[in-house]
């Protein structure tokens, strides 16, 4: 309890008296440590201020974390091992670690130390959390993705799901190496990025979409102009043109939101070679097809489904809701005439992450969309402690928009299909 105390009393006077160090942002671990110690040593000169060694320095280590990094949850940050964190409130902290969920022994001293995280995590940003506006998606500078919502919606408390970047996977050869895919589906992929097809990436959340659209637009051209749109900036691309826009929430008064839609707009007047849109929500679904059909080849998008299937049914549903009057024969038409692969991504069993399914869309059939799988994750068998074991397979099907390849002067041979 007198450590605890001793510990906010620290904080509480480090804010008051050196919240020009603090306004750095990150600031120098030294800098604040030096300060965190000098208040200390005052507090401790002070009666009945006695403190073991071990105890000082375990305060000064905890609140250089917390003022210079993310606090208690600084050390799950830095663990390469880690790929989400989630806090619950104060008291309950999860990971994910090797792709199961566990409960950390991690807790926070109050909500206010959770708030002054999630401020310190706001800080370089345009978002905000408050009363008004309870809830806000961020990226941190190394490409995390941060989602906050606080009380009055959060019964628990401040809850924070930070869903960590990992560098270590930046070539089709580490998807592999993590079993993402096989040679066959990396090659034919990459070709398909080379050839500018038109890719649907889908899956659940969590099941590494952005991860591998990340990786394959690696692929993309140099001299390309590639235009990104998102809700909240995720993608880093490494080529040297490249625009990244991301949309605008409302202000207080709740005017100026500017929405995937508005941006996906001005996108077409910007003269894009590649168009990347992280997540299909609403009615910009029939803004990306038209384009599509308009010459912008090449485009990749991201959309919550669980099947291929299902990836046409929410198409459907997304440009009926545009309120645009159109019939569901001419949007699949649209799709038809527009879109080439649609990529499944899922999270199995036991946490690993695989494309299973590789779909070309072919044309239509009785006035709706085909849908032919190229490749496919076979599950063989799971074993009790949940550990999946399978294959990659062909199913011998070539893709209609195989002569794509060649006319953009890319050779893929025609073995990779070859059923086995």
């Amino acid at each position: 309890m007198v450590y605890e105390t001793l510990k906010t009393r620290v904080r509480a006077a480090l804010i008051a008296k050196y919240s020009y160090i603090l306004q750095k942002g990150s600031g120098e671990k030294a800098e604040v440590a030096a300060a965190i110690r000098n208040v200390l040593e005052g507090i401790l000169s002070q009666p009945r201020g006695a403190l073991k060694e071990q105890e000082r320095e375990n305060i000064i280590n905890e609140l250089v974390d917390e003022f210079s990094g993310f606090g208690p949850i600084e050390k799950l940050m830095m663990d390469p091992d880690i790929t989400e964190i989630m806090i619950n409130g104060t008291q309950n902290v999860y990971v994910e670690k090797h792709g199961k969920k566990q409960k950390t022994d991690i807790k926070f001293d109050s909500d206010q130390q959770l708030m002054y995280i999630i401020q310190k995590i706001l800080a370089p940003t345009r978002r905000r959390v408050d009363e008004s506006v309870p809830y806000t998606d961020v990226c941190l500078q190394d490409g995390s993705r941060v989602n906050i919502i606080i009380p009055p919606l959060a019964l628990d408390g401040p809850t924070i799901t930070i869903r960590k970047f990992l560098k270590k996977i930046v070539k089709a050869e580490d998807l592999i190496e993590l079993g993402t895919l096989d040679r066959r589906m990396a090659d034919f992929l990459v070709a398909c990025i080379k050839g500018k097809v038109n890719m649907i990436f889908a899956g659940a959340t969590g099941s590494g979409k952005t991860t591998t659209v990340g990786v394959l637009s690696g692929y993309i051209g140099n001299d390309e102009r590639t235009i990104t749109i998102e809700d909240t900036a995720e993608l880093h691309l490494g080529q040297d043109h490249v625009v990244r826009l991301e949309t605008k929430p409302a202000n207080i008064e709740g005017k100026g939101e500017i929405t995937i839609r508005d941006l996906f707009r001005n996108t077409l007047r910007m003269r894009p070679q590649r168009i990347i849109l992280g997540e299909i929500r609403s009615a910009e679904a029939l803004d990306m097809l038209q384009a599509m059909c308009s010459g912008h080849n090449g485009a990749l998008s991201v959309i919550h489904a669980n099947t291929p299937e299902e990836v046409l049914h929410r198409l459907e549903t997304m440009i009926l809701m545009s309120g645009i009057p159109i019939t569901l024969e001419a949007i699949h038409r649209q799709i038809a005439a527009s879109l080439h692969l649609i990529i499944q991504q899922d999270q199995l069993a036991d946490g690993s992450r695989k494309i299973t399914r590789v779909t070309q869309v072919n044309g239509l059939k009785n006035g709706w969309v085909g849908l032919e799988d190229i490749f496919y994750y076979e599950i063989g068998n799971v074993v009790p402690d949940g550990k999946v074991y399978g294959r990659f397979r062909a199913t011998g099907t070539e893709p209609v928009f195989y002569p794509l390849f060649a006319k953009r002067g890319f050779n893929l041979s025609k073995e990779i299909f070859k059923k086995d």
